[in-house]
């Protein structure tokens, strides 16, 4: 468990957030949440703050607060993770309470099928850790094992605006029908958006998350690029496979969609997230170029090249633009 800065925090950006109301997160337990309600904590949502608005309890903050304690012991809140997943950091973020944050916070994790209860075995993994007003608290944690829920530990009370838990889902793929076709790159079957060539107004991973987009920002957009080439974003799939069936969806995007679209792919046995971006230029194609519309799901089935089990993809964007979702729907390989 190590206290980092945001500029060496490359979990934010390589893993998914299990803390994601969207993907199926719930603050399902707090001990108290007199001021502000618990569910607040995991807002998508930035947090923020609205001088003068007061509720029936008094001054109206976005995230989870509590009362002031008047004898021994501390708060606590649980969340149950969208879906079980090793977990690389977290941010504990306060921002906006400033004289009513907690001086420090702990963060303890389980595993259980349904719900903790009194006789459920709870494992520190972010020790305790001193916090400061209105300021983000990034938190690399090294544990490889998996985890269901986590019980965020504030010391005595106060206010937290949002928690973002950063990690890898784990699927038991061994409990998978080997004939069940399945979108393999999508988020909750453990798909990873790794890189892009430019991420100016959205993640990749944004491409691989449940549903339709719900806007232009919930997708991945590059800037107007203003020279020779084009752009990519690179997937890891949750799970190696043979991929039947791919959906490139332009979503939202009407002025700004790519003109065209192609996809590399290769069963990837070594390397780092770093050498991927070279390693991708000399994979084989998957999806030869293919035209876009705006605003539209596109499906693509014999176009699809027989290349084999494949770990990785490469989408290419021509020459820029905006996708909303990425779907590959394939078979697992063992």
């Amino acid at each position: 468990m190590t206290l980092v800065s945001s500029e060496t925090a490359e979990f934010v950006t390589k893993y998914t957030n299990l803390a994601s109301p969207r993907l199926g997160a719930e603050v399902t337990y707090a001990t108290d949440d007199f001021f502000a309600d618990k569910s607040r904590l995991i807002d998508p949502a930035d947090p923020v703050f609205i001088e003068g608005k007061y509720d029936d309890n008094g001054k109206w903050m976005d995230g989870w607060e509590s009362r002031r304690k008047r004898g021994e012991g501390f708060d606590h809140c649980i969340v149950r993770l969208a879906l079980p997943g090793i977990l690389h950091g977290v941010n504990i973020d306060t921002s906006h309470f400033t004289g009513n944050f907690p001086p420090a916070a702990s963060i303890d994790a389980c595993f259980v099928e349904g719900e903790p209860d009194g006789t459920t075995v709870w494992t520190e993994v972010v020790s305790s850790v001193t916090l400061q007003g209105n300021s983000h608290h990034l938190v690399a944690i090294g544990n490889e094992s998996t985890w269901s829920h986590l019980r965020l530990n504030i010391y005595p009370d106060g206010g937290v605006a949002r928690l973002r838990v950063y990690g890898q889902v784990q699927c038991n793929w061994d409990s998978r029908d080997e004939t069940e076709t399945i979108d393999l790159a999508a988020l909750v079957n453990g798909g990873r958006g790794i890189v892009a060539s430019d991420q100016h107004f959205g993640s990749p991973s944004n491409i691989l998350a449940p549903g339709r987009g719900v806007d232009m920002g919930d997708g991945w957009e590059t800037r107007r690029r203003r020279e020779p080439g084009n752009d990519w974003a690179i997937v890891s799939l949750g799970h190696p496979g043979i991929i039947s069936e791919i959906e490139v969806d332009t979503a939202h995007f009407k002025g700004n969609y790519p003109d065209s679209c192609s996809l590399q792919a290769a069963m990837v046995t070594a390397g780092t997230d770093e050498s991927l971006v070279t390693q991708s230029m000399f994979w084989k194609t998957l999806l030869p170029e293919q035209k876009l519309s705006m605003d539209n799901i596109h499906k693509f089935s014999s176009e699809i090249q027989e290349i084999g089990p494949i770990s990785h993809v490469r989408l290419n964007i021509i020459p820029d633009g905006g996708v909303s979702r990425l779907r590959m729907f394939g078979r697992i390989s063992r």
